[in-house]
């Protein structure tokens, strides 16, 4: 019993002091008092529901940082109208799941007199067939109502359960034959903006400079520049964005996927990994009219010498910002329909050498009509030959848990 006691005790410490933490709307609660929650919100309320097919089931269960003196009966519903509640308050672009895709069964749970833990409610994730490819779905389940005179703590009275789905994607694997450059038609105006791609690491072994991208103006005067090892570094990654150097803090390693996301807000240019903010620096400049997208390293001779082995896919252009967790939210994918994105290509026809681009706003890239600088003079040059050698994967390495 000295065990139990113990275990109790350090759980209400804990969660008395990550829920004083965490609370904004400044609840007056006395955490020497007893106070309910649901089991697994103590540092996020969103938490990640992987699932690899259907039917998928989560328990949900509402424990009390201290035990009960008497039974305390909860019951449990799904409410999809606080996911736009959540977006609001965070900043965030979570779908709420379809009402058809997903049961709570036992949704009346009990916590008996001398336990703090109730027995389960069953969240069961039944079909994903009207789920649209990019949204990120959540199931917020909350406490409705109440048969006791316990404290329920405010910021813990939702569990957000965040459908991960194990996706299995194509993605274009790097030859240097085929680096080249697809410029279009028309320009898109940036301000502020944000670039995104995802990169799979094979060559990074290799000394000196390996450009493997650039988003340019359609005359290179204006640009976004990711090489590796730069000046000798150790699997670094520089970023140049119109001639100001930024090196980033990651060592990179070769044989895992990696989304770099690039954004400017007007006065900062700043890195993230994988979601995560990893350099930062002052910058000012007048905006980018992007309109020129290189394949690779592809002027002159350095096609080779500078070639980079990865896989690659999901580039996206936005115009606008994108906040952290919004970031963090696209790890996989995002919708095509979404806030300010004006370009993507997914890469993922699996065949031939037609990108498109999944926004419908025309920014297609057909690669047999691509062109470089052969000469480094400063002439572009048809380079239809680049089309044979665009070489397509999809493996049990392509895969992503959203």
């Amino acid at each position: 019993m000295k065990v139990k006691f113990n275990i109790i005790m350090l759980m209400a410490l804990l969660v008395g002091g990550l829920f004083t933490a965490c609370n904004s709307e400044g609840d007056k609660f006395d955490y020497n008092k007893r106070a309910l929650f649901i089991s697994g919100t103590e540092n996020n309320p969103v938490v990640k529901f992987t699932v690899e097919d259907t039917p998928s089931s989560y328990t949900v269960t509402v424990q009390s940082t201290k035990v009960l003196d008497e039974d305390v009966t909860l019951t449990l519903a799904i409410d999809p109208s606080l996911v736009d509640t959540y977006n609001a308050e965070n900043s965030t672009n979570y779908y709420a799941i379809p009402t058809s895709a997903v049961t709570l069964s036992n949704p009346t749970v009990t916590i008996s007199a001398g336990s703090a833990l109730s027995d389960a409610a069953v969240a069961s994730l039944v079909s994903t067939e009207e789920f649209v490819e990019g949204r990120t779905y959540l199931i917020p389940i909350t406490i409705q109502s109440m048969n006791g005179n316990e404290d329920i703590i405010p910021t813990a009275k939702t569990i957000y359960l965040r459908v991960s789905r194990i996706i299995n994607f194509y993605a274009i694997n790097a030859n240097a034959t085929a680096s080249s450059n697809f410029i279009f038609d028309k320009p898109i105006p940036l301000t502020t903006f944000t670039y995104e791609l995802k990169i799979y690491p094979t060559g990074l072994a290799k000394k000196g400079p390996q450009r493997f991208s650039a988003l340019e103006e359609a005359d290179e005067s204006k640009a976004l520049l990711l090489r590796f090892n730069e000046a000798n570094t150790n699997n670094q990654l520089q970023a140049s964005l119109c001639g100001s150097k930024t090196m980033m803090n990651t060592q990179f390693s070769n044989g895992q996927w990696y989304l770099l996301t690039f954004v400017y807000d007007g006065t900062n240019f700043i890195c993230y990994v994988d979601g995560e903010v990893d350099t930062s620096a002052s910058l000012s400049i007048s905006g980018i009219n992007f309109q020129r997208y290189e394949m690779g390293m592809s002027w002159g001779g350095y096609r080779y010498s500078q070639f980079f082995g990865h896989r690659f896919c999901e580039i996206r252009v936005w115009n606008r910002a994108l906040s952290q967790s919004e970031i963090a939210g696209g790890l996989c994918s995002v919708s095509s329909d979404s806030d300010g994105l004006q370009a993507y290509w997914k890469f993922n026809e699996g065949e031939g050498y037609i990108f498109h681009d999944a926004t419908g706003h025309g920014y297609d890239m057909d690669w047999s009509k691509s062109q470089r600088d052969i000469n480094e003079n400063g002439v572009m040059v048809g380079t239809p030959d680049a089309a044979n050698y665009i070489q397509w994967v999809k493996d049990d390495i392509n895969k992503c848990a959203q």
